[in-house]
């Protein structure tokens, strides 16, 4: 094939090339673009424990004793009393799960016990155990009482034996204990939508 032939081949190629191109644009299809925005109303989360949010609260059981038990103002053999602790997700709009557990307790009478749900506990950790619930989310009531007695008795035991080992541990925490506190520490966890 001669030059000639070569270059009016080439050329003829390119003008092929670029005429397609130019008529391309006459058939391309149609594109559209809509925008829009994606919204979600967030569902309203309240929590509180005895009418307040985010307070760990503190315990003194001489605040809660019962009038006619407690001796020159202060607990001893023989005093009780009660406490509560009222957990609200009024307002909130997911259920929650919630916990309490007991912090930095501190000179408790060996002797005194807490009663929860008619169960009668001798330390708080086995009490704090028992205190887990849940409020549902479309719960018509979303407050919760709890209410722990307390209980220093008089006597602690069966048989005189047992007796007078706790009157000897009764008299050795009064000597050695000043003031019984523990902080009440609530958590509130969303529940897992079903």
């Amino acid at each position: 094939m001669s030059k000639k032939k070569t270059v009016l081949l080439v050329i003829c190629i390119l003008l092929a090339l670029i005429l397609s191109f130019m008529g391309g644009k006459t058939f391309s299809k149609y594109v559209s673009e809509v925008k829009g925005t994606g919204t979600a109303e967030i569902a309203n989360w309240v929590f509180k424990v005895n009418g307040k949010e985010d307070v760990v609260q503190n315990v003194n059981l001489l605040s809660t004793y019962h009038n006619e038990t407690l001796v020159n103002n202060k607990v001893a053999p023989g005093t009780s009393g009660s406490f509560n602790i009222v957990v609200d997700a009024t307002g909130s709009e997911v259920g929650i799960d919630y916990t309490i557990q007991f912090l930095n307790e501190s000179e408790k009478p060996q002797n005194l016990v807490f009663t929860y749900d008619n169960q009668e506990y001798t330390t708080i950790q086995d009490l704090e155990k028992n205190l887990s619930g849940t409020i549902n989310a479309n719960d018509k009531n979303k407050e919760r009482t709890i209410t722990i007695d307390w209980e220093w008795q008089y006597e602690t035991g069966v048989n005189e034996n047992e007796i007078n080992q706790n009157d000897k541990i009764d008299t050795d925490n009064a000597k050695q204990l000043d003031n019984y506190t523990f902080d009440i520490y609530v958590t509130g966890t969303q529940v897992m939508p079903q």
